[in-house]
């Protein structure tokens, strides 16, 4: 492999992708928003973990989106959903032009990019969204990523006319599995349905210890599975609604490497999630702070039921811990969050919307 790759974010997820890439044979270019996290890695960036101890050390790292994605073959954007929108206007006034792939695209990213882009009267470029993320990551330390473990199978799909899109992804993972349109990956985000129901029931929890203890572990309680099976039941009535049959959450954690696969083929949710050795280590929230509330709740769950609302599933479960979120944050997430209008999909039908991902309506 030999292609040159734009990593856009330099946390978790965009240093182990450029760990993995650069040791893959790519030439890596890092851009951040911010420079104090790039200083960082002003001597390359060390990792640890299931791709060995070391370090690599991007040819560009820097806060300029054009000089970043300058030479690129490729747009690699691995971020929070929070950061898409930045992300999203500043390759937009780079002019960019190559294939983006959002890795992750987490819920309804590939509609938000493109919604921003046509907000800054931009060409959207060729635009594919992951799934999930594929790597389990943390930084520990700022200027050393550990990669807890790379993802096995994660769902791939482009919006029109990103098809190329969809082949330079499919080229960096081999491993990618074709989703008929992005409809499927946003519904396909495991963190939609993992992380809402520990994060709000187990809230008191957070706050009295700080997060001293294991979220996939010792934070799957019977109660907290049962809360998650109910959402994830929700999440495949509205993928069904638009033609897709997806698997138990349990089974698609299991092909993505992070959960336990025999418990999973039985069914058991509570045994494949606490059994899964990539995120057994893995703490809980610090804090109400932490993404598993910001980004979660307003980027997660608040889409979904955009998508729930287009599809006319009722979705109490979404709707409940949306209503609790808030009341916990004392903030309106329903307003400040990814909504169908941000999305620019208000008002459509699902026939509408269909449309739309397979390219046979204009955005």
């Amino acid at each position: 492999m030999s292609a040159t790759v734009a990593i856009l974010g330099a946390g978790a997820g965009g240093a182990a992708a450029a760990v993995d890439l650069a040791l893959r044979g790519c030439e890596v270019r890092l851009w951040n928003r911010t420079a104090a996290t790039l200083e960082a890695f002003a001597d390359g960036i060390a990792h640890e973990g299931v791709l060995g101890d070391g370090t690599v050390r991007p040819s560009y790292a820097g806060v300029d989106a054009a000089e970043a994605v300058d030479g690129a073959d490729v747009v690699l954007v691995c971020l929070p959903a929070l950061g898409h929108a930045g992300a999203a206007r500043a390759l937009a006034a780079a002019g960019v032009e190559v294939p983006v792939i959002l890795n992750p695209g987490h819920t309804a990213g590939a509609l938000h990019f493109r919604a921003v882009f046509a907000d800054a009267g931009c060409p959207l470029p060729p635009l594919a969204e992951l799934s999930t993320l594929t790597y389990v990551a943390r930084k520990h330390q700022a200027g050393r990523v550990t990669i807890g473990g790379t993802a096995r199978t994660v769902r791939v799909a482009g919006l029109p006319g990103g098809d190329t899109a969809v082949d330079a992804a499919c080229a960096l993972y081999p491993s990618l599995d074709r989703a008929p349109d992005v409809l499927a990956t946003d519904l396909a985000n495991v963190n939609l349905v993992l992380h809402p129901p520990g994060a709000i029931t187990g809230a008191a929890w957070v706050e009295a210890t700080g997060g001293d203890y294991r979220f996939y572990v010792d934070g799957m309680t019977p109660g907290v599975v049962r809360v998650i099976e109910a959402l994830d039941g929700e999440r495949r009535a509205v993928a069904a609604t638009f033609g897709h049959e997806l698997p138990p959450l349990a089974e698609e954690m299991a092909a993505i490497g992070t959960a336990e696969p025999r418990a999973a083929a039985r069914g058991d949710t509570r045994g494949a999630i606490t059994g899964g050795a990539a995120n057994s280590r893995l703490l809980a929230p610090d804090g109400l702070h932490h993404r598993y509330y910001r980004e979660d709740l307003g980027y997660g769950i608040v889409p979904f039921l955009a998508l729930a609302g287009i599809a006319g599933v009722p979705c109490p479960t979404a709707e409940a811990l949306l209503t609790l979120g808030e009341t916990l944050l004392g903030e309106p997430v329903r307003e400040s969050g990814l909504t169908a209008e941000r999305l620019g999909i208000a008002g459509l039908r699902v026939d509408d919307l269909l449309d739309r991902v397979a390219g046979r309506a204009t955005a």
